[in-house]
């Protein structure tokens, strides 16, 4: 990596998972040049960058960022942080600005969506990265060596939970807004499935037991697992020993029955992202298709109930 800084805007500043970014930033030894988000509740970023120039409209954020280039000040790169709907637009915004795009997941909403962002990038020479940090946690990589190493015919039976509770608040924003979030599976489950998929292999089965605002739960068959999946955003689905705790988080992967530990490890790993996109080696485009295809599908299905293989937490819903 050369010493030279690079030039940083962030669109989302204010959001929940911007520090990551902000911190990301710092941690590359890059500069946040300038900020976008329509809340101003960004006081966060003086313990960054306060220097950076910040903007709640788009159109002067738009207009400064075209004056900067004018002037010889580019921008490298433009983290997006934005709410998932408005993903495609802002990709589109740093690839004609001349910057790589560093977009938090899901980097679209739609599979037809990646193939015009993949137009675009021929257009300009510019890179649309994904923040997609599985695949750089240590215990997730060193399951995929097991996996690549194992039996090459073995199918894996495979039991994945995400249950992170969220407040009324969640189903007033635009996460709880399926048109803009995609969804449950989409918003808190698309990085699951990217993990899924790089490690066991493509999508032959996607079926849809139980679906509604606050949870969703399925069957996925892929090249070398059976997976029973369930997602959830209820508070009442965490089980009871996890509540005894005074927890509010349950999650878990188990493969044949063992549990893979990966709570801990999350910290630092979109700085560890920042860092292989800045040496050229972001997860792009194509890295991303499979799991987009699975939120999309899974959002569109039709839930056929509690029939065949479904995940044991199905079961006890108040659907």
């Amino acid at each position: 990596m050369n010493n030279q800084k690079n030039n940083f805007a962030l669109i989302g500043v204010a959001g929940y998972i911007a520090s990551r970014h902000l911190q990301a930033i710092k941690d590359t030894n890059s500069e946040l040049v300038a900020a976008l988000d329509k809340f101003d509740s960004v006081g966060a970023i003086d313990s960054y960058f306060p220097y950076a120039d910040f903007f709640t409209e788009y159109e002067r954020f738009d207009r400064h960022i075209d004056k900067l280039k004018r002037e010889g000040t580019k921008i490298d790169y433009v983290g997006i942080c934005t709410p998932n709907y408005l993903h495609d637009s802002h990709i589109r915004f740093a690839l004609r600005q001349g910057a790589e795009a560093i977009c938090e997941k899901p980097v679209v909403l739609n599979p037809w969506n990646i193939d015009a962002l993949q137009e675009i990038e021929k257009e300009t020479g510019k890179k649309v990265n994904n923040i997609l940090q599985l695949r750089l946690h240590p215990s997730i990589i060193e399951l995929k060596k097991q996996i690549d190493n194992g039996p090459k015919d073995k199918i894996y039976d495979i039991d994945l939970s995400y249950i992170t509770s969220r407040g009324n608040w969640y189903f007033i924003s635009w996460k709880g807004d399926k048109e803009k979030s995609g969804g449950v599976a989409t918003n808190i489950g698309v990085h699951f499935y990217d993990m899924l998929t790089w490690i066991f292999g493509d999508v032959e089965e996607n079926i849809v037991h139980v679906s509604n605002s606050a949870k969703v739960g399925g069957f996925l068959k892929l090249k070398r697992a059976n997976v029973r999946w369930f997602l959830s955003v209820d508070y009442n689905d965490i089980p009871k020993e996890i509540k005894e705790k005074g927890q509010r988080t349950y999650r878990s992967i188990t493969v044949e029955d063992k549990e893979i530990e990966f709570s801990g490890g999350f910290t630092d790993l979109h700085t560890l992202s920042y860092q292989e996109i800045i040496k050229g080696n972001g997860f792009g485009l194509e890295e991303t298709k499979k799991s987009i295809d699975i939120v999309y599908n899974i959002r569109n299905a039709s839930p056929i109930g509690l029939k065949g293989d479904y995940h044991p937490f199905c079961k006890n819903l108040n659907l």
